[in-house]
């Protein structure tokens, strides 16, 4: 688990070529192997999405915002562009994926964004401030479309991971925020109140009150 003195980081000026890279999903893609990029129409948060959700989860500098199963890190890289002034951090269970992201955000040049590898029953929720949360267990009722094949899947999995989260978030102080992509109900406690909707409901942002 990272301990607090890596938490402090300064935030310094975005590259100027890093624009390049966010014009398009398809040329941010062009930062990871093919086989990477094959899975981002079912995996990756879109751009677009991203930018809507760091809107919401960045109400002042400085902010900590955590994106629970970052995978290759396409949320908190786009999120630290977006927000240069703000804290962005990933938490992924799988190694290779870490190993993407921390080399694609060497390329980008972003010294806003960071990331671990370690599951989220590792991680202290209170290092941080925000929460992104793109339904990152749902491999574990899949049969098909998962990532790779490098870690155990079960149902009981997806609800131990699921009762874990809800446990952490729960724990969280008053103004927390949290947004949820592709997310079914009933996973945030009732604390937390719907505040805006995107994408119809597929996007959704959330704050305890």
């Amino acid at each position: 688990m990272p301990d607090s003195r890596s938490m402090r980081h300064p935030v310094a000026p975005i590259p100027s070529d890093v624009h390049y890279w966010f014009s398009s999903d398809v040329q941010f893609h062009q930062l990871y192997p093919e086989h990477i990029q094959n899975l981002a129409a079912r995996h990756w948060t879109p751009l677009h999405i991203a930018n809507l959700a760091i809107q919401f989860l960045v109400p002042y500098d400085g902010v900590k915002v955590l994106d629970i199963g970052s995978g290759v890190g396409k949320f908190a890289l786009s999120a630290a562009y977006y927000k240069p002034k703000a804290l962005l951090y990933g938490a992924e269970q799988r190694g290779h994926l870490v190993a993407h992201a921390k080399k694609a955000r060497r390329t980008l040049g972003l010294e806003n964004a960071f990331f671990f590898h370690l599951n989220i029953t590792q991680l202290d929720f209170r290092q941080f401030n925000h929460f992104y949360f793109y339904n990152s267990f749902y491999e574990n009722l899949l049969d098909n479309e998962r990532i790779d094949d490098t870690i155990t899947y079960s149902p009981h999995l997806y609800s131990y991971y699921h009762g874990i989260l809800y446990k952490k978030l729960n724990e969280m102080p008053i103004g927390t925020r949290v947004v949820t992509f592709h997310c079914l109900e009933g996973k945030i406690p009732p604390g937390y109140q719907l505040i805006e909707q995107h994408m119809g409901t597929l996007l959704k942002c959330w704050m305890k009150i």
